[in-house]
């Protein structure tokens, strides 16, 4: 029988349990799905947690590639042995598992299921930051929180080869010189520079349209002073825990800042903008102006232990569950 890590209570990495489970057949509309690799995210923790709340029990995991073992009726487009990912429905930290066909996107033969697994959620995020939620324009200066992270190595990359200047936070000196290496123009050590007066040192004064933070708790209110006015402040993550609540009168204080709090899902629902999302971030890897780094990969049934390197900021890049 397949495994799967299942969660029967909220908590810390040790409620994360590997245990067999029964798989079934495909209902209509679904595929048998015979995972080769998933991918590690925050929102992971999030689910875990209870930040997040899930119906108990569930299994984690909301990114995942393999290959279909089996169709229901009424799925159109897939077949047997067909190569596919996804990024979004939870469930993914399985040997096998049942899905929605249409939240599955075929893979091309130049990415790899691992390949897949590391950048489904984390890349189609990057397109949606980039291409949806602030249209990076070339000639303009974004910064990017975290920007050693999975989401933030992509949209380092991504947004230099939109022509923009891109600044980053990071935690350390080895960070720093990852980010700057995968397009990060001005990458800021957080630990010991006050990253608000090096952005307006580095932009003259002028500070930047958009901030894209995956952080939270930590970085929201420093975040909003990076901003130029009417700026767009992105808070599409809280690693360091969520944010407080505060008083929308601060944003008409800093400036009529704009601020939103973007879910992948919002934005890639439609068969259409699932399809437009994914081919253009298969399109720019396949093309090698975005490289995916796998940084960190864990057994499936080691998750718990992926989760405690994840939450102490141990990870760098992006990181699979291998099965």
């Amino acid at each position: 029988m397949p495994h799967a890590i299942r969660v029967h209570q909220t908590g810390g990495p040790e409620v994360l349990k590997w245990e067999e489970i029964e798989v079934g057949k495909p209902g209509p509309g679904q595929v048998r799905l015979r995972q080769e690799a998933a991918g590690l995210n925050f929102i992971d923790v999030y689910h875990r947690t209870g930040l997040y709340p899930q119906p108990l029990p569930f299994t984690p995991g909301v990114e995942g590639a393999g290959v279909v073992v089996a169709v229901g009726d009424g799925v159109k487009g897939l077949k047997e042995d067909d190569r596919v990912a996804y990024g979004g429905p939870i469930g993914g930290y399985a040997e096998d598992r049942l899905i929605d066909a249409d939240r599955l996107v075929k893979l091309p033969d130049t990415i790899s299921s691992e390949q897949a697994a590391a950048m489904m959620l984390q890349g189609m995020t990057a397109q949606m930051l980039l291409r949806s939620v602030h249209r990076v324009q070339a000639g303009e200066t974004i910064l990017v929180q975290a920007a050693a992270g999975g989401v933030g190595l992509i949209l380092c990359q991504w947004a230099k080869e939109l022509g923009a200047t891109v600044i980053g936070t990071v935690g350390s000196d080895e960070k720093a010189e990852l980010a700057r290496a995968h397009g990060c123009d001005y990458p800021i050590v957080y630990t010991r520079q006050d990253f608000v007066a090096e952005v307006a040192r580095i932009t003259d004064g002028n500070k930047v349209p958009v901030v894209y933070d995956g952080v939270g708790k930590d970085t929201f209110m420093k975040s909003l002073d990076c901003l130029a006015r009417r700026g767009m402040m992105v808070s599409y993550g809280n690693a360091s825990g969520p944010v407080e609540p505060f008083p929308t009168t601060i944003l008409a204080q800093k400036g009529s800042l704009f601020l939103t709090r973007p879910t992948l899902y919002d934005y890639a629902i439609t068969r259409a903008e699932l399809e437009t999302s994914a081919n253009e971030l298969f399109d720019i890897v396949a093309s090698g102006k975005v490289k995916v780094e796998i940084k960190q990969r864990f057994a499936l049934k080691d998750a718990a232990e992926a989760h405690r390197a994840l939450e102490a900021r141990k990870t760098s890049g992006s990181t699979v569950l291998t099965i």
